[in-house]
């Protein structure tokens, strides 16, 4: 286990709320914290630009109340994640309205910049980077990032190729500072296995689609109920970076999932050009584990009576 920020030491479970393009919202993310767990947003998601301020403000505003009301049960803090790739051409600005919120997190993709860390750092933020290999870790870590995001084999939208055994164990060789796990997490004793292998948090984004706050269409929720981990498909064709897809999308967009042309990872965008497959639904192998639409509270109060019963269950084991 590696050494926590303050600001993560007083999760209700060890979790963070992943950061999906479109999905993610001001009240998804406000769900998330006050049920416990980080709740997170792209930056991107907020379009025009003018809206992110006007979403911060919501989100800060929002738990500041709440936080008042339960003094004995706070919220758990939010993150903003940004996006840092040559395409991405509101970074800069992005970054203003999170220095200007004091964001608690800022979740670094596609790009490590050591102006970004010390922008977070200038107002005492924790910055976590996602990666999908331990030459990407060394990398992010070198330029002045506090956490590491592990994406393995199996997360939704752009997913690593790695399981997380090897790349979690690693990461941990040399890295003792915060990590969390991404990849098919969605039930509480998954959360309480990716500690048993050495990260500090679970990273779940998937089983969120499924719930009232998320911003998806009804089609969207639906198939993450009814779809597992057979349906879903991994190509790079849709921003350039390999990721996972939910089959009945691709089909829907005219499309053979089993027959899809690849990209030019030369070309990804993630500018407004990116808006051209927002059809297309991203989703990680963990969806199995979700059979009903339901609020992010209810799914969290899930997630925690799973965890409890999962670790107890294993203390059972290990001295019977």
């Amino acid at each position: 286990m590696g050494n926590i920020p303050s600001v993560l030491k007083d999760l209700r479970i060890p979790v963070i709320g992943s950061p999906m393009f479109i999905i993610s919202n001001p009240k998804l993310v406000i769900e998330q914290c006050k049920a416990g767990i980080v709740g997170s947003m792209p930056a991107l998601n907020a379009r025009p630009i003018s809206l992110l301020d006007e979403w911060l403000a919501e989100i800060t505003e929002t738990l500041a109340i709440y936080n008042a009301q339960n003094p004995d049960r706070p919220a758990a803090p939010f993150a903003i994640n940004q996006i840092v790739h040559k395409s991405n051409t509101r970074l800069e600005q992005d970054m203003e309205m999170c220095v200007k919120y004091k964001v608690p997190i800022i979740i670094t993709s596609l790009g490590a910049r050591e102006d970004i860390n010390v922008a977070a750092h200038s107002y005492g933020g924790t910055v976590f980077h996602d990666v999908i290999n331990n030459k990407f870790a060394h990398k992010a870590i070198d330029k002045g990032a506090d956490g590491l995001i592990a994406v393995a084999a199996g997360a939704g939208g752009h997913a690593g190729a790695k399981s997380p055994f090897a790349l979690v164990q690693e990461i941990r060789q040399w890295f003792n500072g915060p990590l969390a796990l991404s990849g098919s997490i969605a039930t509480g004793s998954g959360v309480l296995a990716a500690q048993a292998m050495g990260a500090d948090f679970a990273y779940i984004g998937s089983p969120f689609i499924a719930t009232h706050e998320a911003n998806a269409v009804e089609e969207y929720k639906q198939a993450i109920v009814e779809c597992n981990s057979d349906d879903i498909v991994n190509s790079n064709l849709f921003t350039g970076v390999e990721g996972n897809y939910l089959a009945p999308s691709i089909r829907a967009a005219g499309l053979d999932p089993d027959n899809l042309p690849t990209s030019d990872p030369s070309k990804m965008n993630f500018g407004s050009e990116a808006k051209a497959w927002k059809d297309i639904w991203g989703c990680g192998q963990g969806i199995g584990a979700v059979n009903e639409v339901t609020t992010a509270a209810a799914f969290i109060n899930k997630l925690h009576q799973e965890y409890i019963a999962a670790r107890e269950n294993l203390l059972v084991k290990s001295y019977s």
